[in-house]
């Protein structure tokens, strides 16, 4: 396809650094956006792929840091020829990942906070998500497939 980049078919990787700041979630959105696009994902997807990438950001930003301006969190962006794998890594307090199961009918009429959809949203906008705690490190694993 003309005017579009092509990934190489061998598995590429790149780590992004983003401060614990509100407003950075975008560097890795649009990362993620300029390598989804090499690899021939549509717009649609695109945008699915961006707005999980920004919900993990922001859990990552409000829960983690413990409270140093000095930690970073990390974001890893592994492409292959048939899938964008997306890991936000950052310390601090595991986030509790029931509350992204929230009651969709409360949400809709209003009797439920408007907060609490980041977990919801990236369980249903990506192919694959798994989060996981240990020794201080949370990371969010999220995986979206070329051929959905």
């Amino acid at each position: 396809m003309e005017g579009q980049l092509r990934m190489p078919d061998k598995e590429q990787e790149i780590e992004i650094h983003i401060p614990h700041r509100l407003g950075f979630e975008k560097v890795a959105m649009e990362s993620a956006a300029t390598v989804a696009a090499m690899m021939g994902f549509s717009s649609d997807r695109i945008e699915d792929l961006k707005t999980a990438v920004g919900e993990a950001c922001i859990n990552a930003i409000e829960h983690g840091g413990k409270g140093s301006p000095h930690e970073r969190i990390l974001v890893t962006l592994t492409s292959n020829e048939s899938e964008l794998r997306v890991d936000v890594e950052n310390s601090g307090d595991a986030f509790p990942v029931e509350h992204g199961k929230p009651n969709i009918a409360e949400k809709m009429d209003g009797r439920s906070p408007t907060r609490g959809w980041g977990l919801f949203l990236i369980r249903s906008l990506v192919d694959k998500v798994e989060f996981r705690s240990h020794e201080g490190t949370n990371t969010t694993n999220m995986v979206i497939c070329l051929d959905r």
